[in-house]
Formats: structure tokens, sequence, C-alpha cells
């Protein structure tokens, strides 16, 4: 079942965190911060939502990265109920897909929680000081590429958010598969 986001809540400070990652290294949130910005985005390896959106996705990764705009995605499923999504089917999904950015695994969703991550794929695009500017989609495609000449809109906001500090007065939430959340 999809979900969206809740309302935006701007200028919240991006929760640190340290995670190993799919290259064999572990990165903080130092060590993956862009001197005009950050995105942090939860995704997985079994969302159709993902799948649709991976190769747009690492495209405006590289935009974002070359403009000096960090990139991280995390992936925090259950990877007990969802193989799939477990660390060494990670490895191969970013090795299947190139990712230019690390790809990280919350393992124990702590860092989920503390970002409020509801969905995959879910954006978080911060200023240089590391305050929430942007909840908001990649662009209008879902599960289907978006229509010819959209809008990228991640790329447009944190360029936005890059050049002025300001957050776009329109942000669209993303959709997607709901995180897969641990029995309590």
């Amino acid at each position: 079942m999809a979900t969206t986001p809740p309302p935006l809540e701007l200028d919240l400070p991006a929760p640190d965190f340290r995670l190993p990652a799919t290259d064999g290294r572990t990165y903080s949130l130092d060590d993956v911060t862009g001197p005009r910005g950050t995105v942090i985005v939860f995704i997985c390896n079994h969302c159709p939502y993902v799948k649709a959106v991976i190769d747009r996705l690492t495209d405006d990764a590289m935009t974002l990265m070359a403009e000096g705009i960090g990139f991280a995605a995390i992936c925090s499923n259950d990877a007990v109920a969802y193989p799939e999504d477990s660390f060494e089917k990670m490895k191969a999904f970013d090795e299947a897909h190139d990712l230019p950015f690390p790809y990280l695994h919350d393992e124990d969703q702590s860092v989920a929680r503390a970002y409020g991550a509801v969905c995959t794929p879910d954006f978080f695009g911060y200023d240089s000081h590391r305050r929430l500017k942007y909840r908001g989609r990649l662009d209008e495609g879902r599960t289907t590429p978006p229509p010819p000449r959209a809008r990228r809109e991640l790329v447009e906001a944190m360029l936005q958010v890059a050049e002025t500090g300001q957050a776009p007065a329109d942000q669209v939430p993303s959709m997607g598969c709901s995180i897969k959340w641990k029995a309590a």
C-alpha cells in the first residue's frame, strides 16, 4: 500500500548517524554532508516505487553532488520479514545500479525513526546548516516514468536551497511503500 509522509515541518536539524555501507565503509552524517547541502533518502531494494525511480534518482544525485550537495541513501526495512532488503541484497542492488552515493544499512531502524521516515523513497533535503528545507518527491513519476518535460523537483528544490537558503514554497510529498518496521 502506498504511503506518503506527514505535512512538512521545516528547519528541523538533521539527525546524526553512523551506519555501515555497501562499499564496506561506515559513514556518519559528517561524511556525507556537502558544503552546499545534503540529501538523505530512505530507499529499499524491493519497493516498486524505488525500482521505478532508481535510474532517475541516480542521475539527479550525480547532478546535485556536482553542485556540492552531499547525498546518501539508507535502507531501514526489516530484512528478516523482507529478505530482499538484506545487507547482502543491498550490496547487489548497489552494484546493479552503480550507485554514486553511499547506500547505508539501518539495521536497528533507529535512524529511520530519528528522521521520521515513513516510505520508500522518502527524501530529506537539508541546507548547508543541516536544517530541513525539502521533504518532497523526486519528480511526478511514481511507478511509471514522469511525462516528457516534467520538472526535476528534487534537483530544482535543492539548487534553490543551495543558492538562497530558502525552502521551496510548494513541495509535493513523496509516495512509496511503507517502511517495513520490525515487530515491537
